[in-house]
């Protein structure tokens, strides 16, 4: 077979498996099975949920009610020091991408400087932590997929103001999976 013949073929499966694809897809939206309303959404940069979770200032831009629980992505501003200490998720992979500052990130037992640009992949079931180093604050966009870690945080917001109760935070965090190590 000369490889216009092949492609003309190829052209040709690969539209009905498109048109499958589009109808299936047509079908699973009416069927509503999944949370979120697919529809498009516009954060503007001062725009978001936000939440003081024990000193890391987070803006939730999407959730998981508006990704049918796919994804969940917020910004973080935080002051040098501020961190959060070795621990592991056993529901969702995150990723976070430095846009302001200096991150030091854990991964697996290996530490790395994160500067504007760099990003780092945590996936589930993997010891990871972070941590703002240098004199400035950092800015840093985080993701976790599937979603449902936003929730956590909204409870973790409400906890009093003050040094936080390490117990209480981990007895949160448990319930969604999530251990400090």
């Amino acid at each position: 077979m000369n490889r216009k013949s092949f492609l003309s073929k190829v052209g040709i499966g690969m539209g009905l498996i498109g048109i499958s694809n589009f109808l299936g897809a047509t079908h699973r939206s009416t069927n509503n099975t999944l949370a979120g309303d697919g529809k498009p959404k516009i954060v503007k940069s001062d725009e978001g949920n936000v939440l003081n979770v024990i000193g890391d200032i987070q803006t939730h831009k999407i959730s998981g009610k508006d990704t049918e629980n796919q994804i969940a992505e917020w910004v973080n501003e935080v002051t040098p020091g501020t961190g959060i200490p070795p621990h592991i998720h056993a529901k969702e992979d995150e990723i976070f991408r430095v846009l302001k500052g200096k991150v030091e990130v854990m991964v697996g037992g290996e530490t790395f400087l994160l500067k504007a640009g760099d990003t780092a992949f945590a996936p589930k079931n993997v010891v990871h932590a972070w941590k703002v180093v240098g004199e400035e604050n950092a800015s840093m966009c985080t993701s976790a997929f599937p979603s449902g870690i936003e929730i956590m945080f909204e409870e973790l917001n409400a906890l009093p103001a003050g040094p936080p109760d390490f117990a209480k935070v981990s007895e949160i965090c448990g319930r969604y999976g999530i251990q400090f190590v």
